[in-house]
């Protein structure tokens, strides 16, 4: 692994390294820093070679005095593609982004009326009426502790919080160990709490998502499970695991997070169906799920198709609908990567990345507007705007 440097039309810069050049990056990072004015940098980083006290030490001896927000992951998208094992810094430059970060506890989570609350006089106070001009260059970005078993339920209250405010955001990883994700608040290591990020960009954006999966006629209902760990006993009336299986056309011993990715199960909600991926197989042949589950809910098996295809045509559009894109800042679920490995089709993947300039990570689990979802591609595309309009809508 190599450091690098990326800097957009924007002004948005993206640093990135190995592990074995991290004084590589930390240089680059004191001289931007010295260079232009930022607003906020956003950090994204593998637990296989850095954890949480990692950053903040980074942070706290480089750039003390930016805000930030940092968060683990399974897998980065960096300028040069897809990656795994790399730390990244995007700073945001100060004229062109206003940042306001603010976290959800666990403790706030026990009312989620309360949340709800909180994230309305947030937004109220953070996005004023002199904002009201430009209420699409408005969003939000949360990022999530992910095994905290809680993201459907925030994300419905961030939603309501927010009325019209596009939501977007990731799940933590931790290179598929499902053992401990991470984030970080100005120094504060968070533990099963939200990061908010409340953006204010004088850049057109657009909040999008893509998935790439057709539902099959094959289904399952859900007739025992644990809600509250995400856990499946039974599909059926019979043992999940085993009859997961047989319906793909395995056995459960050779269930893996391959399998899981090449058959997704998915949910109809409202006429649209959502994925409600496979976590892992339990040692007693249950299921845990990456979202909520729960009695007598519905699974279809879906079928994983055109990735290239319908990833490079989610970018199409938003050129038509944007213009020139300046950068895209994409929440990735792992199982897509994996499902992409599977099909033999990761450098085709990682080469739409690198020529529509996203950048981010690869999540357990997407949030997108009231939903939670999974095997899908959520972000914010960053349109290009000249000088003169940037003073237009300053």
């Amino acid at each position: 692994m190599k450091s690098g440097r990326k800097e957009f039309a924007s002004g948005v810069v993206c640093l990135f390294s190995g592990p074995g050049e991290l004084a590589e990056l930390e240089n680059d990072l004191s001289a931007k820093l010295r260079q232009e004015n930022y607003s906020f940098a956003l950090l994204f980083f593998s637990k296989n070679h850095w954890n949480a006290n990692d950053i903040c030490e980074l942070m706290r001896d480089t750039a003390s005095d930016i805000p930030f927000a940092a968060c683990s992951t399974a897998g980065e998208i960096t300028p040069d593609g897809i990656s795994d094992g790399e730390i990244m810094v995007i700073l945001f430059p100060a004229d062109i982004f206003d940042i306001q970060p603010f976290e959800i506890t666990r403790e706030d989570t026990n009312n989620m009326q309360d949340v709800v609350s909180k994230v309305h006089a947030m937004k109220s106070a953070f996005f004023s009426e002199t904002d009201e001009s430009n209420p699409s260059y408005n969003f939000v970005i949360c990022l999530m502790d992910g095994m905290s078993y809680m993201e459907e339920a925030i994300t419905a209250a961030l939603h309501w919080g927010l009325d019209d405010i596009p939501l977007l955001g990731g799940s933590a990883g931790d290179s598929l160990d499902f053992n401990e994700t991470s984030l970080v608040l100005n120094g504060e290591i968070l533990e099963g709490n939200a990061i908010i990020l409340q953006i204010k960009s004088r850049l057109p954006v657009e909040v999008f998502k893509t998935e790439n999966f057709v539902p099959t006629s094959k289904k399952l209902i859900v007739t025992e499970s644990e809600p509250d760990k995400r856990i499946v006993h039974e599909f059926n009336g019979a043992p999940a695991a085993i009859t997961y299986a047989e319906i793909i056309g395995t056995d459960p011993e050779s269930l893996t997070p391959q399998s899981f990715a090449s058959h997704p199960l998915v949910v109809r909600v409202g006429g649209e169906y959502y994925c409600r991926s496979i976590q892992k197989v339990n040692d007693d042949g249950s299921l845990t799920f990456f979202c909520a589950i729960d009695d007598g809910i519905v699974l279809t098996v879906a079928e994983p198709t055109g990735m290239a295809r319908t990833t490079d045509s989610k970018m199409q559009d938003l050129k038509e609908s944007l213009g020139d894109i300046d950068f895209v800042l994409g929440f990735d679920c792992v199982l897509r990567q994996i499902d992409a490995r599977n099909r033999q089709v990761t450098h085709r993947i990682s080469k739409i990345y690198e020529e529509n300039n996203i950048i981010g990570f690869n999540t357990y689990g997407e949030q997108y507007q009231s939903m939670h979802l999974n095997q899908t591609l959520t972000g914010v595309a960053f349109g290009k705007s000249t000088t003169q309009e940037l003073k237009n809508v300053s």
